[in-house]
């Protein structure tokens, strides 16, 4: 069964804008795993727009199914948080320090020595590994030498052309996914996921572990209730 990870960043975001702590994010993320999510994301950026260092410490105290913390490894603040706070999983994206929101994957192959040296660090604390990476079948194949336990397909690209062509939309998620599968790599997908589009890439790619899914589910939940988004969000999952 495809988990549900929240990505709870957007909450943080809405907090920060009035200061206080409204919304409450420590309830929030015990409300999501009680409505149903399977784990809470969260991606601290070094400006702290959204989620503050302090959060991760304060929400690893609270979280009972599964922890994901995502940021850049060439940070070392980001690197000595997740030492600190062994999270489940660790997931390395490559944004830079100004960067809006995460724009493209590892260059596996560039990048395979740093890759494979910062992985150890965090396996050696037992935290498993996920890699953000493009749906391109050579980063694959060069992801299995940086040890990760997993790979997360990132989905911008499905997610654009999803509604003129669903079927040439997904054609590179499925090599690389079939790829990863043959490697023994996990599979983690993420970003721009939503209502609409998340049913056939979940139906599409069977062997899928977990998605993470922040922005368009937080939208979705002013419009529907925290409680029935993550529900529905599951149903897309699960009834296939």
């Amino acid at each position: 069964m495809t988990k549900l990870s929240v990505n709870i960043n957007k909450l943080a975001t809405l907090r920060n804008a009035r200061g206080g702590n409204n919304p409450d994010l420590l309830q929030s993320a015990i409300d999501i795993q009680r409505f149903g999510a399977d784990g809470i994301t969260v991606h601290p950026r070094p400006d702290e727009r959204h989620i503050r260092y302090s959060d991760v410490y304060d929400l690893k105290k609270i979280i009972t199914t599964e922890f994901n913390i995502e940021g850049n490894p060439k940070e070392q603040k980001f690197v000595d948080l997740v030492l600190a706070t062994c999270p489940d999983q660790v997931t390395l994206v490559p944004d830079s320090t100004d960067q809006l929101t995460s724009n493209h994957g590892w260059n596996t192959i560039q990048h395979k020595d740093f890759l494979k040296e910062i992985i150890a660090v965090f396996k050696q604390k037992g935290i498993r590994v996920s890699i953000f990476i493009d749906p391109v079948k050579d980063y694959i194949l060069h992801a299995k030498d940086t040890g990760t336990d997993r790979i997360e397909l990132y989905t911008e690209s499905y997610a654009n052309a999803y509604m003129s062509n669903k079927e040439v939309a997904i054609h590179d998620y499925i090599i690389a996914a079939n790829t990863a599968q043959e490697l023994e790599l996990g599979i983690n997908a993420g970003h721009d996921l939503d209502l609409k589009n998340l049913r056939f890439f979940a139906q599409s790619i069977p062997h899928l572990d977990e998605v993470s899914i922040g922005h368009a589910l937080i939208c979705d939940a002013i419009y529907y209730g925290l409680e029935n988004t993550v529900q529905m969000y599951k149903r897309c999952l699960h009834q296939q």
